[in-house]
């Protein structure tokens, strides 16, 4: 059966995209939409209106079929004739990527007031494949597309119409297609009859500049931005003809690869929640211990779904902090028009500050987010169960701790589990969901049903000390330092991962969080004194002897002042005498062996996390690692770079690295199986999914 169908009213011919859940555009939508053409002009259709089945338009096309041959009809084909003919889009729902190309090939459209427009193909990898950097200038002028296109950002009904892309929006667009007047759809061109654009080298300059910044070191961008100012200058033929050739070599490249991986992944971590055997509760009341940076940010964030919170505190005085913690991020909100003075001060009365467990309300969920210790948090635990009913689910939000470990001896045990959320809490995509011994699959699946409300990226991961992101970052981080042992500086690490895409280099980030953060967590697990590991005391001897803690107190690494960040003082004197003391000679490291070194920590650790079911798949590594340390998304994630690498090369590297350093690296036994089976990576993700 066709996912197209078509019907005549009269001398309109209703033309239906039925593709669910989101109507892409699949070869079969392709030949679907070719057959109700021939239909509707067969019997002389003097209008052809085109919609989609259910809540959607069209979501784009099937990014499926991104790494087959391309087989016609092909889209630019099916559009071309959308154009020829009288045609008119009804957009009930959200029309992405090729389907708001399906749009603009037509003479008019008419959307609802909530349809979401956009053409996000950079978010990709590729550029708009089907007219939408040609036919977009067209309605826009090039400074609008050009921004639209270059940042792939989605639009509602109302700014389309403000910006020409958009004729009429109605609560009914079918039924104000088929009623617009002959005369008014008569006087409706379609892009290919419309003047070309005119030039704008300012606003495509500045759009470059921006998508440097904003997307620095992906190709996509800047050939989307090459291409709509092309279309002030070319015949359209010609632009729809080089904008097409773009997307085919685009979308083979490595970017564009991983750019899909990471778009399958989060498709696939959004289904998560369904997949457990019993249904998620639904939690409208909360109570959060803590209200520093990570508790007020997760308090705000469950305000703003609607959840009603109550945060504890200690005392009068912590309490006060919190309120002010709290109003600073409504403030803020005001201050980025996200929300109005009276909103702001609504969201400020509904969060209660309470101080002690003595009052609280019987809430579905209780986060715990004080700081890392064991013995206070299990005391926090102990309190929350003595105050809530044994339904409330307990969360910590812990980033290293033992998880079960912090719940022993709680009553109903299986409500328990981590959500290790990332500050800021209220910004940050990313939430470890960590199952202990005892979660049960109905508490699992409520912080995934939670997760979503927050809109946020959820993964689940086993108890181990720092779970899959801090695990891996910890492998990193002591990777880097015998780098810096070895003949390295703090500043050549950054500048060699930031060169590779990295947010920040791993000094930098310890400057930001406080190199005292760190240290105890160095000497909370003795790595002074453990046999496996290669210790490096350099990050130590900064805070014990250097007494340099990072940017709060205007040096670590890096010395803080008005400009830029410089070389800390002494901090080489101190990399070099650490070399001397250890009797290691200093080399020259260039910037490619820091990053395949750096790296393959990553992939070296995220392996053994595979294999110990600490990560259920591969991807949800990439996850991790992309949308909470800075690992950048156009390259896929470590575990997608292993692949890219290849695992038999992977294996030789490592193999290298042991022969010189056997404390610190041996080939994974994952690893050494996967090759042995002729598996990839990516083919254990298809298993698990």
């Amino acid at each position: 059966m066709s996912p197209v169908s078509s019907r005549m009213q009269q001398s309109t011919c209703i033309v239906t995209i039925d593709n669910p859940p989101v109507n892409v555009i699949s070869a079969a939508v392709r030949q679907g939409l070719s057959d109700a053409l021939d239909a509707a002009e067969a019997v002389g259709a003097t209008r052809i209106v085109l919609i989609g089945a259910g809540k959607t338009f069209c979501a784009g096309a099937d990014a499926k079929e991104f790494d087959l041959p391309p087989v016609p009809p092909h889209l630019p084909d099916v559009l071309a004739r959308l154009e020829r003919l009288p045609t008119i889009a009804a957009i009930n729902g959200v029309a992405l990527g090729g389907g708001l190309e399906l749009a603009l090939a037509c003479r008019g459209r008419i959307a609802a007031p909530g349809a979401a427009l956009g053409l996000p193909e950079v978010t990709l990898g590729v550029v708009p494949g089907a007219g939408g950097t040609q036919r977009l200038p067209r309605l826009t002028g090039v400074a609008e597309a050009a921004a639209l296109i270059s940042e792939g950002r989605r639009f509602k009904a109302a700014e389309g119409a403000a910006l020409g892309v958009i004729d009429e929006v109605a609560e009914d667009p079918l039924a104000a297609a088929i009623a617009l007047p002959d005369s008014v759809f008569a006087a409706m061109r379609p892009a290919c009859a419309r003047p070309d654009p005119a030039p704008d080298p300012d606003a495509i300059a500045a759009a470059r500049a921006k998508a440097a910044k904003r997307a620095r070191g992906q190709t996509a961008p800047l050939a989307a931005l090459d291409l709509v100012a092309e279309s002030a200058t070319l015949p359209l033929n010609n632009g729809l003809a080089r904008e097409r050739a773009m997307f085919l070599e685009l979308r083979k490249q490595p970017q564009a690869r991983a750019l899909r991986h990471l778009f399958f992944a989060e498709r696939a971590a959004q289904a998560r929640a369904k997949r457990f055997a019993a249904p998620p509760r639904e939690l409208r009341s909360a109570v959060v211990v803590g209200g520093g940076t990570m508790g007020a940010g997760i308090a705000y964030a469950l305000d703003g779904i609607g959840i009603a919170v109550t945060l504890v505190e200690t005392g009068e005085e912590a309490a006060a902090r919190a309120r002010q913690n709290i109003a600073g991020l409504f403030d803020a909100a005001v201050a980025r028009g996200k929300a109005s003075a009276k909103q702001a001060a609504a969201g400020k009365a509904r969060i209660t500050v309470v101080t002690g467990y003595g009052d609280l309300p019987p809430a579905d969920i209780a986060i715990e987010a004080v700081f890392e210790d064991l013995s206070v948090k299990r005391e926090v635990f102990c309190a929350l169960a003595d105050a809530l009913p044994d339904t409330a689910i307990l969360a910590t939000n812990t980033s290293y701790l033992d998880v079960n470990r912090i719940f022993e001896g709680i009553a109903a045990p299986e409500r328990c589990l981590g959500l290790h959320f990332f500050s800021p809490a209220h910004l940050m995509k990313l939430l470890e969901v960590i199952r202990a011994d005892t979660s049960s699959e109905a508490t699992l699946a409520s912080a995934f049903g939670l997760a979503a409300r927050l809109r946020k990226v959820a993964v689940e991961a086993g108890v181990c000390d720092g779970f899959i992101g801090n695990r891996i970052l910890t492998r990193y981080r002591q990777v880097c330092d015998v780098m810096l042992i070895e003949g390295a500086l703090p500043w050549q690490v950054d500048a060699a991962l930031t060169g590779f895409g990295m947010a920040m280099g791993p000094y930098a980030v310890q400057d930001l969080s406080g190199l005292d953060i760190a240290y105890a967590n160095r000497q909370r697990k003795n790595l002074r004194e453990t046999p496996d590991i290669r210790y490096i005391p350099i990050a130590d001897r900064m805070v014990e002897e250097l007494k340099r803690l990072g940017r709060k107190t205007g040096a670590g690494w890096y010395d803080y002042g008005d400009g830029a960040p410089e070389p800390g003082a002494g901090v080489a004197d101190l990399v070099a005498a650490c070399s001397h003391e250890a009797g290691i000679p200093r080399r020259a490291f260039t910037d490619e062996d820091i990053r395949e070194r750096a790296i393959t920590a990553m992939i070296d650790e995220g392996l053994r996390v595979l294999d110990e079911g600490i990560a259920r798949r591969p991807a949800d590594i990439d996850l991790v690692l992309v949308h909470g340390y800075g690992f950048p998304r156009w390259r896929g994630g470590p575990m997608h770079v292993a692949d890219a690498i290849g695992l038999p090369a992977l294996q030789d590297r490592i193999e290298s690295y042991a022969a010189a350093d056997p404390l610190s690296w041996s080939v994974p036994p994952l690893l050494t199986r996967l090759i042995a089976d002729g598996r990839s990576l990516a083919d254990l993700d298809q298993e698990e999914t």
